[in-house]
C-alpha cells in the first residue's frame, strides 16, 4: 500500500490566482499514476501528479500525455469519466464514506460521496463551482502522436459537505487516484495504488492507499 505525504504551503491562499497555483505545483513532487489495470492492448498514457494543501484547500495538478484528448462533456456532474479524464477519490479519517472527484481534459467537474460504487449521491452544483480549475493543451501532437496536457485544480475543504473541515494540518485519510478513459477509441484505466480486482472498478476502497498532511 502506497502512502501520499502532503505538504503545507504557507504562500498560497484562497485570493492566489489559479495561473499561480500551476506554476507553485509545477516545481513540486511528482508521483506516477502508472498502475495499468484491465487492459487487452496494454496501452498506457504517461501520467503523474503534483499535491499539497494551504489552510483551505487542496492543491492538485495532473500532468498527462496521451492519444487521445476528447473533452465533449461541459457541465457539472455529466459523465466525465467517458472523456478523457483524471480522478481522486478521498476518505478522511477512518471513514467509510469517500468523496470521488472526477475531471475531464477541461476541468469539467463530477463528485459524488458514499460507502461504494452503487450507492453515491452526487454534490450539489453550487458546491462543485467552488472548484479552481485550469487546463492547458500542447497546441499538436508530437512525433509519436501523443498530446501533452495539464490540469490544476484548488479544492477548498468547503466542497466536503459532508465533513467539518476547519484544518487539515497532521490529518489522515485513505486515497486513490486515476487516469481514464471508458469511451476513448482505446479504453484505458490506470491507478496510483495498486487495485486487485479481476473487472474494472476504481470504487474499491480498500485498495486506496494511505495519506497525510504534514
Amino acid at each position: 500500500m502506497k502512502y501520499l505525504r502532503v505538504p503545507f504551503v504557507s504562500t498560497i491562499a484562497a485570493g492566489t490566482a489559479i495561473t499561480d497555483v500551476s506554476l507553485f505545483l509545477n516545481e513540486a513532487t511528482r508521483h506516477s499514476i502508472n498502475n495499468l489495470l484491465w487492459s487487452n492492448s496494454g496501452y498506457k498514457p504517461n501520467v503523474s501528479f503534483a499535491i499539497a494543501y494551504t489552510t483551505d484547500s487542496i492543491l492538485l495538478k495532473y500532468f498527462v500525455t496521451e492519444k487521445y484528448i476528447t473533452s465533449g462533456y461541459h457541465e457539472i456532474n455529466d459523465p466525465v469519466f467517458e472523456d478523457t479524464c483524471v480522478e481522486f477519490f478521498i476518505a478522511f479519517g477512518d471513514e467509510r464514506n469517500y468523496y470521488n472527484l472526477e475531471f475531464n481534459r477541461i476541468g469539467t467537474p463530477l463528485v459524488g460521496y458514499g460507502p461504494g460504487k452503487n450507492n453515491r449521491t452526487l454534490l450539489e452544483k453550487p458546491s462543485i463551482s467552488q472548484i479552481k480549475s485550469l487546463s492547458k493543451t500542447a497546441s499538436q501532437a508530437d512525433a509519436e502522436g501523443d498530446t501533452e496536457w495539464e490540469l490544476t485544480l484548488s479544492i477548498p475543504f468547503s466542497l466536503f459537505v459532508h465533513n467539518n473541515i476547519k484544518s487539515l494540518t497532521g490529518g489522515i485519510g485513505r486515497v486513490n487516484l486515476f487516469k481514464c478513459g471508458d469511451n476513448l477509441p482505446d479504453p484505458h484505466f490506470l491507478s496510483w495504488n495498486y487495485i486487485d480486482n479481476p473487472q474494472p472498478n476504481f470504487h474499491l476502497p480498500e485498495f486506496f492507499g494511505k495519506i497525510q498532511f504534514l
